[in-house]
């Protein structure tokens, strides 16, 4: 409870949660300005079109995805239809107890520049 909490939402009108603050504002914007402030990393949770967004202006500087051993048949991509070519580079995985695995990429750059898109 006591981590600062930032929600974006276009729907909600108020958050109730303590340490937390409504965004209505441009997600990538909002957060690009974040990563400039001085202070702890950023986390996004259970948002794939939060997360689109984001990986479109190439915000992330890591990609922590969990892998679970369940097939669903459906439901909503994480990387969306439409984004450019994002190569990841992995720099650690970790087996959990229930089977699942958490995977750690980080984007590839050569030389400061996206390999896949200079």
């Amino acid at each position: 409870n006591a981590v600062p909490k930032v929600v974006f939402s276009r729907t909600l009108r108020v958050a109730d949660w303590n340490n937390t603050r409504l965004v209505h504002t441009d997600a990538a914007d909002e957060v690009a300005r974040l990563k400039r402030e001085p202070g702890k990393d950023l986390f996004v949770f259970g948002s794939a079109s939060l997360a689109d967004a984001l990986i479109r202006k190439r915000l992330f500087d890591e990609y922590r995805i969990c892998l679970a051993p369940i097939v669903l048949g459906s439901g909503v991509p994480l990387f969306k239809p439409g984004n450019d070519h994002l190569r990841l580079k992995l720099i650690d995985s970790r087996g959990l107890a229930t089977g699942g695995v958490i995977l750690r990429y980080a984007p590839f750059e050569v030389g400061g520049v996206d390999a896949l898109n200079p």
